[in-house]
Parts: structure tokens; C-alpha cells; sequence
């Protein structure tokens, strides 16, 4: 989520730069947190954070903490699709997914993109696991890989049979997984699971800071609104797509003679 603080400095240090993407990313952890545990995973002072408290109109850090706690609470899915309604007309809408694209393509890392499509290329095996919303994104990449004749699956959503599938997942391997808002239990098993397995990971995320343990060996940052906003796929959609034409460009005529021959076998038979 976006913290909306009552006053905002022109110019932000690095640091206050940090402490701003470490709250919006986990405004949970932050309010569970003394000021010596956020400056620690900061690597700042305590002072920094006071400093950083009064700066953005707060007055002293605990009265961060109150702001950031009431805009938690207010930040709920209905008061988002609520928001999403006010003076709707699909033109404005269209414009909002504009400007998602936009953010997107700005923080787009044209190396790490790069690396997202030699992962695909090299991997032996590509498991896919995408929950709720997700789901039909992890979908959509299975049909487009499936098609260009990559060894793609998809994971079960959870429970014990997630646990099955990621089982066969080892080195050589790379499994996907979407990751915006947080990271579910799901997301976080199977980035511990790696360290045993030997997979890579490849994450669509919406997060500009991500904590150690919620990192993946890629990450793919889509933009998809702000925090009272609703949340649309639009943007990680069109990332998604473009990884995979990036990935049948790298295949070349590979792509082109796999694609001719799924045609040929669908006029055969044809029913």
C-alpha cells in the first residue's frame, strides 16, 4: 500500500526514500515493529526514523505509526472497488490502465528483463504457480509457452498437492510465481523450498522493496495502482505477454515450426 503522509519534503534522502517503499511494501510488519527493529532491517537510527517522522508532517514516530495504522485499516478490498466506482466511465478507467503501463515501462529493467527470458529458454522444466487473481495469469503463460513448446506445468494452488508438485521441481528447473501485495504461503515455500531443491525463481511482482526472504532470483515489477485503489491485471498482463514474445523471438524459426505444426495437427484433426 501507498502512505498518503500529511506533508512531503520536495527532495527525499536515500534513506527516507528506503523507509518509505519498506512501509507502503509492509505496513504490518512496520506496526509490529519497535523503531529498533525497523531500523535495523533499515540499517539506519532511530533517530533517522524520528527524523523521518516529523519531516512527513507526523510529529514524532509514534504518530507515524498511527497514520500508517489508520490508512491500514481503511485500505480493505471493498473500500478499493468502492473508490474504483466513484465517477466511473470506461474511458477514465482505459486512461488509469495507461498510466499503469507507463509506471510499469519506467521501472523496467531492461537487464533483468533479459534474464527472465534466458531463464525460460534454458530451464529444463517451467512450473507455474499462480493463486486467486494469479491463477489466470500462471494460465495465460502456460497456453503461450505450452504453444511454443516449452516444457511448462502448472503447480496445484495449495494445500499438500502444491507440496506434491513443487517435489519434482529440482536443479535446472525454474518455477514462476506472482507475488504482488505480499507474498502468500504458498509464494513463501516455495522460496524456501529452493534452497533445497536447486530451482531458480522468476516473480511478477508490484512491490518496489522486497524484504530478503521475499526476493526471487528475478523479479518483474508491474505497477497496478495505488494502495485505496483497485488493483488491476492490465499491466502485469501485457509484462506477461511480452516476456513470452521476447521468448519467441530468442526461439526464432524454432517457435515458427512448432507453431506450424500445432496448426497442421488442429486441420487433422479437426472434429
Amino acid at each position: 500500500m501507498t502512505i498518503q503522509y500529511p506533508a512531503m519534503p520536495d527532495q527525499l534522502t536515500k534513506s527516507e526514500t528506503e523507509i518509505i517503499d519498506y512501509i507502503s511494501a509492509n505496513p504490518r510488519e512496520f506496526l509490529q515493529g519497535s523503531i529498533g527493529d525497523v531500523g535495523k532491517k533499515l540499517g539506519v537510527s532511530g533517530t533517522t526514523l524520528s527524523r523521518f517522522a516529523r519531516r512527513v508532517g507526523c510529529g514524532d514516530y509514534k504518530g507515524l505509526k498511527r497514520l500508517v495504522a489508520r490508512q491500514e485499516e481503511a485500505a480493505g478490498p471493498a473500500a478499493k472497488l468502492l473508490a474504483a466506482q466513484q465517477g466511473f466511465t470506461a474511458e477514465r478507467w482505459l486512461v488509469r490502465q495507461q498510466l499503469c503501463l507507463q509506471k510499469t515501462l519506467e521501472a523496467l529493467d531492461p537487464a533483468v528483463f533479459q534474464q527472465a527470458v534466458k531463464s525460460l529458454l534454458e530451464a529444463q522444466r517451467v512450473f507455474i504457480h499462480g493463486k486467486s487473481a494469479s491463477a489466470s495469469l500462471g494460465q495465460l503463460l502456460q497456453f503461450r509457452l505450452r504453444r511454443l513448446g516449452l516444457p511448462v506445468s502448472l503447480l496445484p494452488s495449495g494445500g499438500s498437492e502444491l507440496l506434491e508438485g513443487l517435489a519434482q521441481a529440482g536443479e535446472g528447473d525454474l518455477v514462476v510465481l506472482f507475488s504482488f501485495s505480499k507474498v502468500s504461503w504458498e509464494g513463501r515455500t516455495i522460496l524456501d523450498y529452493q534452497k533445497q531443491a536447486g530451482y531458480r525463481t522468476l516473480a511478477f511482482t508490484s512491490r518496489s522493496y522486497l524484504p530478503e526472504d521475499q526476493r526471487a532470483d528475478i523479479n518483474l515489477f508491474a505497477y497496478r495502482g495505488e494502495a485505496k485503489e483497485y488493483h488491476s491485471m492490465a499491466a502485469p498482463a501485457a509484462l506477461l505477454d511480452a516476456l513470452v514474445v521476447a521468448v519467441s523471438e530468442e526461439l526464432g524459426d524454432q517457435a515458427v515450426q512448432r507453431l506450424s505444426r500445432l496448426h497442421q495437427m488442429k486441420k487433422a484433426y479437426r472434429t
